[in-house]
């Protein structure tokens, strides 16, 4: 009965899939858990942005720009999420042409602004509407 026992044990062993979470980091690679901001399928972030804050043509600061993306329909998220570089890249241009233009640093720059302008660039970039941004975060760090 014992050998019997043992092979079942050793077939169950074999078939168990390798890469199971035994709650620790050891044998997987050392990849750490990715944290969710959200439990919403249609919910896609985007990594913090930063653009320099100028006065007299001199960096004194940095803009912070913190969002993410609601996007409902399957098939445009797909595309969102495949055009990321590409949206990424219009983001930060536009935050540089509107920090340099319109940002000072000694006054609050206009959330209200910078959530349209962000919007207008995701509408542009994906070729439709169905997008819509979240503005979660602005920051300025002066420096001078």
């Amino acid at each position: 009965m014992r050998s019997l026992v043992r092979a079942a044990l050793a077939a169950l062993l074999l078939v168990a899939p390798a890469d199971a979470d035994d709650g620790g980091d050891a044998g997987d690679g050392g990849k750490a858990p990715k944290h969710k901001v959200t439990q919403s399928p249609s919910y896609i972030e985007v990594d913090p942005m930063y653009a320099t804050i100028l006065d007299d043509d001199r960096p004194v600061g940095m803009l912070m720009i913190g969002v993410g993306l609601d996007i409902p329909d399957e098939k445009l998220r797909a595309e969102a999420v495949h055009a990321m570089p590409v949206l990424r890249d219009a983001y930060v241009r536009n935050m540089m042409n509107f920090s340099t233009t319109s940002v000072r640093s000694w006054k609050q720059p206009d959330v209200t602004v910078i959530a349209d302008r962000l919007q207008a660039v995701t509408d542009r970039a994906l070729g439709r509407k169905g997008a819509k941004l979240l503005l979660a975060q602005v920051a300025m760090r002066i420096t001078k």
